[in-house]
């Protein structure tokens, strides 16, 4: 870890771990990608960022996983209702966590599957 990391520092660049989720908007998969690269390149830096890296790229990598079942679900009917809810709820808890981690508590993503430990 570094010792001159500071604790707004830390907080800052956990927040763009979650902030960085966002750019799936304009770059596909980038709701996986952003949040990997940052956690990547700063996980050394602290534990908070390497945590809430984790904890960022966990629930992106889940939301892909259902987004894709409910896109399936398309030609069944309700699939578009699940790709609207899954779509609000990821802009939830993302903004969520990125509050909660500026507020340095601690924040669990709901319908995360742990891939990285």
């Amino acid at each position: 870890m570094n010792q001159f990391a500071t604790p707004t520092d830390e907080k800052n660049w956990a927040m763009f771990c979650h902030l960085a989720s966002f750019s799936g908007v304009i770059i596909p998969f980038g709701n996986v990608i952003g949040p990997l690269i940052l956690w990547s390149m700063k996980k050394d830096y602290s534990e908070l960022v390497d945590q809430e890296g984790k904890k960022s790229i966990n629930f992106q990598i889940s939301m892909c996983i259902y987004i894709f079942a409910s896109a399936i679900l398309v030609f069944v009917g309700i699939g578009i209702l699940l790709l609207i809810g899954l779509a609000l709820l990821n802009l939830i808890f993302v903004v969520i966590a990125i509050v909660k981690t500026l507020n340095g508590e601690d924040y669990q993503y709901p319908l995360s599957i742990k891939f990285l430990n």
